[in-house]
């Protein structure tokens, strides 16, 4: 029960691992854009009163469990974490200034799932999820 957290008039334990990627799955997230991001989805969740637990970067796409409390919806949460990230991207990166969206670094959409009491096989799989990627890397040049 120690996971458990609570607000005025609830007690609750939501926790999503969630997937989402660049536009086109370009390989945008490695070297310094990639430690520059992790920080930056944990200040914006934390503006949302939610935590990222757990979370990797891979080339093409990223991997996070976060605890999103139930007044937000998810699909508020994770849009608002892409949004408020890509304009950090086009500010600090890409050398726009202001008045930018940030439209053009993630795509639309993104894969949610609930994380019930699976939650250490779900930190385990994140946290091994690049290594999984080399290995089929490289049974994929022997085809």
């Amino acid at each position: 029960m120690n996971d458990v957290s609570s607000l005025n008039h609830s007690r609750w334990e939501c926790k999503y691992h969630v997937v989402w990627i660049p536009k086109y799955r370009k390989k945008a997230l490695y070297g310094q854009l990639r430690r520059y991001l992790g920080q930056v989805f944990k200040d914006l969740a934390h503006n949302r009163e939610c935590e990222v637990l757990e979370g990797h970067m891979m080339a093409d796409h990223v991997h996070m469990l976060v605890s999103i409390p139930p007044k937000y919806a998810v699909a508020q949460v994770i849009g608002y974490i892409k949004g408020k990230s890509a304009i950090h991207v086009a500010r600090n990166y890409l050398g726009k200034k202001r008045n930018f969206t940030g439209a053009h670094f993630w795509a639309r959409g993104y894969h949610v799932s609930t994380v019930g009491r699976d939650e250490q096989m779900i930190r385990e799989y994140i946290k091994a999820q690049e290594q999984e990627d080399r290995r089929i890397d490289q049974l994929n040049l022997f085809k």
